[in-house]
């Protein structure tokens, strides 16, 4: 299957990024556990060119530095309406919705589905996500799901394997 030309994925936190467990100290600072597999597959559809944004409906410090560390190009949390915060980034990127990508895993995040080119749900999401993203992929969030999203997505606009090959050239370089 071809995709449309994807030029902005849209990530969810809890439940995509993370595993959705929410672990806050006795200092009540909240820590959260990234995979360093989505992280690198957000490093090789950065190199092909395509913008990232992270719209989340809390706010975390983990987070802030997770996106820092991954050059995230649009981070917005404590976003209650999610549809609006997407509307405002599309008309000031001049992207159509259907170059966008979102992946998502609960309700909040169904009014941006619904209206994305190509969506993806982990395997652990909501049923109700589930049932209306165009994919669902085998990993759960937090575990591998944003890593399989992007090379489905990599693997049907260009030649994977070269891009693998031009992505650590420029690393080692």
């Amino acid at each position: 299957m071809k995709t449309n030309q994807v030029k902005l994925i849209v990530l969810d936190v809890d439940g995509v990024l993370t595993d959705g467990k929410i672990m806050i100290d006795s200092q009540g600072v909240e820590i959260k556990a990234f995979s360093v597999k989505d992280g690198m597959g957000i490093c090789l559809a950065k190199f092909y060119g395509i913008k990232f944004a992270i719209i989340s409906g809390r706010f975390s410090e983990a987070v802030d530095i997770r996106a820092k560390e991954l050059q995230i190009d649009f981070l917005y949390q404590g976003v209650m309406d999610k549809n609006a915060k997407l509307e405002e980034l599309l008309e000031r990127l001049k992207i159509d919705y259907r170059n966008v990508c979102i992946i998502g895993d609960d309700l909040n995040d169904l009014p941006i589905i619904l209206k994305s080119g190509l969506s993806f749900a982990p395997q652990d999401a909501a049923e109700q996500i589930k049932e209306r993203v165009t994919h669902i992929t085998s990993a759960k969030g937090g575990n591998g799901a944003v890593r399989e999203m992007i090379e489905f997505i990599l693997k049907n606009e260009t030649d994977f394997d070269n891009l693998i090959e031009n992505f650590l050239y420029d690393r080692m370089s």
